[in-house]
């Protein structure tokens, strides 16, 4: 598999986008579940492109992060985000999956933060962007193993609750997956992306996952 920073338009018809702040994860997540060579940056915003990774008619997409970059300017930062959200709108019809990665640890205080400036959190704000536009949105809940196990599932509540779905977080397993990119542990994911593709009849990529 090959990582390429220009999409090949031709014999693609199903793209699967992960998307979330700088420093989640998300390229990290790639390179575990694909074995690509996605590029992984040592520090926020290195990432300011898309990445492709192309398995035939399948289009695997790591957005830039957003957010927070160390070392880009906030007007960049605001770009960055806008081409995001213009590249899923142009796209939305073949984009079949949405993987939203966040910092579960993270998550509560950096949505709090937000709040706490009267201002829509951005993990939120691509969570609701998502759905509107009818893309079917996972919730990679990355670094659990950062998490205690008492405090697992009062943490994933929580999470839910700020995403606007009613905890507790069991009720949304169909949308929520706890995982560790870093410790290998993707089985949530795996199994819910399996279950989609199942439903779309495309137990033939089965293999990329």
């Amino acid at each position: 598999m090959e990582t390429s920073k220009t999409v090949a338009e031709n014999g693609i018809n199903f793209e699967v986008v992960f998307v979330g702040r700088s420093n989640v994860g998300k390229s990290s997540l790639l390179r575990e579940l694909f074995g690509a060579k996605v590029r992984v940056g040592r520090r926020p915003g290195v990432t300011l492109r898309p990445s492709h990774i192309q398995l035939s008619d399948l289009l695997i997409t790591d957005m830039p992060g957003f957010g927070f970059m160390s070392g880009v300017k906030d007007r960049k930062q605001d770009i960055v985000k806008d081409q995001t959200v213009h590249y899923i709108e142009k796209n939305a019809e073949r984009i079949k999956i949405a993987i939203l990665v966040i910092d579960s640890p993270a998550f509560s205080e950096i949505v709090d933060r937000w709040d706490a400036r009267e201002q829509i959190p951005i993990d939120i704000e691509m969570f609701d962007f998502l759905r509107e536009v009818g893309i079917d949105t996972l919730i990679a809940a990355n670094k659990m193993d950062k998490v205690k196990e008492k405090e697992y599932d009062p943490l994933l509540n929580e999470i839910a609750g700020r995403l606007g779905l009613e905890p507790p977080w069991e009720n949304w397993k169909h949308l929520i997956a706890p995982i560790s990119a870093k410790k290998g542990n993707l089985r949530a994911l795996r199994a819910l992306l399996r279950e989609r593709l199942h439903e779309m009849k495309r137990d033939d990529l089965f293999k990329y996952f």
